[in-house]
Parts: structure tokens; sequence; C-alpha cells
């Protein structure tokens, strides 16, 4: 008996340190999930804020493109709208009943040098309009 009188104390000294030690930890714990739940709280405003964000950077990058197809498009006709009166010059002319003017030749020849060159020097870079600093 005297040993079922031991385990019995061990057993009820463990199950009161056990316990004990919960009591301790209580706060701790207590704590812990008080900063569980205020994290939670601030990671779902956080990704509500996120997915706010990228609502409007899709909403941004849509009036982005669309901005820039606009530009394309403005730009584009530009040169087609100037190139069209040109084409249309020479066609006047020729209702009228009159000749074509002549085509220029596609390369003149160079002129003869009459003049021999002068010798390089002072009076020569004054004659050319240069000045001197």
């Amino acid at each position: 008996m005297h040993s079922v009188r031991n385990v019995l104390g061990i057993i009820s000294l463990a199950a009161l340190s056990t316990l004990a030690a919960c009591d301790q930890s209580k706060p701790a714990l207590d704590k812990a999930t008080a900063d569980l739940a205020a994290m939670t709280t601030e990671r779902d405003g956080l990704k509500a804020q996120l997915a706010t964000a990228k609502s409007q950077l899709q909403a941004l990058q849509t009036q982005v493109s669309d901005l820039q197809a606009k530009l394309a498009a403005a730009a584009a006709p530009a040169p087609a709208v100037a190139a069209a009166p040109e084409a249309k010059k020479p066609e006047p002319a020729a209702k009228k009943g009159k000749q074509p003017a002549k085509a220029e030749p596609a390369a003149k020849p160079a002129p003869a040098a009459a003049k021999p060159a002068p010798a390089a020097g002072p009076a020569t870079e004054a004659a050319k309009g240069r000045k001197h600093f």
C-alpha cells in the first residue's frame, strides 16, 4: 500500500504542476490570440486595398491603350492627306490641253572651273566671309 500511495502522490503532484504551468502561460496565450486576431484583421484590410489597386491599375492600363490607339490613328492620316494635294497638281495642266512640263535631267553636268583656286591665307579666309575670333 505504501507504494500505491507514492504512485498516487506522484500523479497528483504531476497534475498540480501541469495545471500550475498552464495557468502561467494563460496570459501569454491570450496575448498571442489577440495579436493573431489583429493581424488577421490587418491582412484582410490589406487584401481589400490590393484588390482595389489591381482594379485601378487595370482601368488605367485600358485607358493608356485606348489613348495610344487614338494617338496612332490621329498621326497616321496626316501624311496621307499631305501627299494627296501634291498628286493632283499636274492634272489641271493636262486638262487644259497644255503639254506637261519637261522633266528635269537627273544629273546636271558640273560647271567648268573658270577661276583658279587662290592660295590659302588670311585674305582668302576674309574673302569667303569667314570670321576669326
